[in-house]
């Protein structure tokens, strides 16, 4: 008796959670792919907004550093002479 009970009450259990997430599951999908889709508009609105031709910004400058390389001096690029 107590075998046929808990099988009845599984499978009671088993098909509420089946209903459940048959209902549930969509829901949740459309809102992830609505915030997704509302990313993906925003990051394309900002990256189609014109910026001035010539500007540069620099937001950050790190302090102490200086390159290897005196300004007087250049930078030496290697190459090789093809022929």
């Amino acid at each position: 008796m107590i075998l046929i009970r808990f099988l009845i009450i599984s499978i009671c259990v088993l098909y509420i959670l089946r209903s459940l997430v048959r209902f549930l599951l969509p829901m949740l999908f459309n809102s992830v792919i609505n915030k997704a889709q509302e990313q993906a508009r925003h990051q394309q609105n900002y990256q189609h907004q014109p910026r001035p031709d010539g500007r540069v910004k620099v937001d950050h400058i790190p302090e102490g550093k200086k390159g290897t390389v005196p300004d007087t001096e250049g930078e030496f690029v290697d190459y090789e002479e093809i022929k």
